[in-house]
């Protein structure tokens, strides 16, 4: 993200917590200034993250930094080209549990998302939809895993391996 000139206000990735705000007027306090807050923020900025994340998806994929689909993604796990699992938050439990995320070089490092759909996978492929994908370690790797982390928050995801820790600092 990074900071931009002016005055911000920052919410942390969370459903509950960006209701709440918008709700008992911590937005206009925060700005110590009326402002007005669509009834439907939640919704919209989950919409707004749901975007990004699919975008950068599709960055890494045309840069040969992703694929998809059962048989190229077991094939990256294995050869370990890939850095991180993708798997769609509706798909069977019985053909995700076929594929293991790859070990991570770093105690921080994320190597599972699972906050998207099949759907929203497969925008980012030019497909229906997608169950399976996987990415390389790089720059864009990172900015997924920071955004999909986000997404994870606000759907309620955050625990286990749904997604990555957010590491920026805004």
């Amino acid at each position: 993200m990074g900071k931009l000139p002016g005055r911000g206000i920052w919410v942390t990735a969370d459903r509950k917590a960006l209701d709440k705000a918008a709700t008992k007027g911590l937005f206009a306090r925060a700005a110590k200034r009326p402002v007005t807050v669509a009834p439907d923020l939640g919704p919209m900025v989950e919409g707004a993250l749901v975007r990004r994340v699919v975008e950068l998806l599709s960055l890494a994929r045309k840069a040969g930094e992703a694929v998809a689909g059962f048989e190229k993604v077991k094939d990256w796990l294995e050869k370990d080209r890939a850095a991180v699992l993708i798997q769609a938050s509706d798909g069977s439990e019985r053909g995700k549990a076929k594929l293991w995320p790859p070990e991570p070089l770093d105690e921080d490092d994320a190597v599972f998302i699972g906050c998207l759909t099949a759907q929203e996978i497969g925008l980012a492929f030019g497909r229906e939809h997608v169950i399976h994908a996987a990415l390389a370690a790089g720059g864009l790797t990172t900015r997924v895993v920071e955004e999909a982390a986000r997404l994870a928050g606000l759907r309620g995801q955050i625990g286990g391996i749904a997604a990555g820790k957010d590491t920026k600092d805004a």
